[in-house]
């Protein structure tokens, strides 16, 4: 038998990475952080228990990965949904609702990736994160930035700080507020994108 080309051993690779990262997004929702061990990320994957340390220098690292492949995954179905556009402001719209809506679908996994990031460790540069941001930096591209690269760190703090409020134990936010008051800060009218359902909050303009 012939040996494997590089380029089948790297997609093979590359599958085995992200039947790890699924494995991690299954787990932590079903048990939390805590409770989830990289053997038993490593036994739902499929993969043998050296291939996590191979792949991820620790546990921190492989959640926060997960969660921007996750985070990645839905802004770019966020931002392609049919009808698709090309334009700025509703994929600005598209982008914040795509976030938003991670609090509702995955709310034990978000609480431990904003709960990681301040820990000591902090933010991981990874390249599902870099995927992300390539996406975000885009939308603001099309949006209209003249300064792309100041605005997108704001975008990003703005879109972490309201994924923060609305998961925060005990105090949450509601979600339509919090997007009414990026829409606002954004000036973008409240019907783009994907509007909650339950309308726009009567106590914002």
């Amino acid at each position: 038998m012939s040996p494997r080309s590089a380029s089948v051993n790297e997609e093979l690779r590359r599958r085995s990475r992200e039947r790890l990262l699924q494995a991690t997004v299954e787990l932590v929702a079903e048990h939390g952080y805590e409770a989830t061990t990289l053997g038993d990320i490593a036994d739902r994957a499929g993969s043998a228990r050296g291939l996590v340390s191979y792949y991820f220098p620790g546990k921190r690292h492989l959640l926060q990965s997960a969660v921007h492949r996750v985070m990645h995954l839905t802004l770019y179905a966020g931002l392609e949904r049919e009808p698709r556009t090309e334009d700025g402001r509703e994929r600005l719209a598209r982008a914040i609702d795509a976030i938003l809506s991670l609090t509702e679908d995955h709310p034990v996994l978000m609480r431990a990736h904003m709960a990681g990031i301040l820990q000591a460790e902090g933010f991981v540069q990874c390249p599902e994160q870099q995927r992300l941001a390539w996406l975000l930096r885009d939308t603001m591209e099309r949006y209209g930035s003249q300064d792309v690269e100041a605005d997108y760190p704001m975008l990003r703090a703005l879109l972490m700080g309201a994924v923060f409020a609305a998961l925060l134990p005990g105090a949450a936010m509601d979600v339509a507020k919090l997007r009414a008051e990026l829409f606002q800060r954004f000036d973008l009218e409240w019907e783009l994108g994907a509007p909650p359902p339950q309308g726009k909050p009567r106590s914002l303009p």
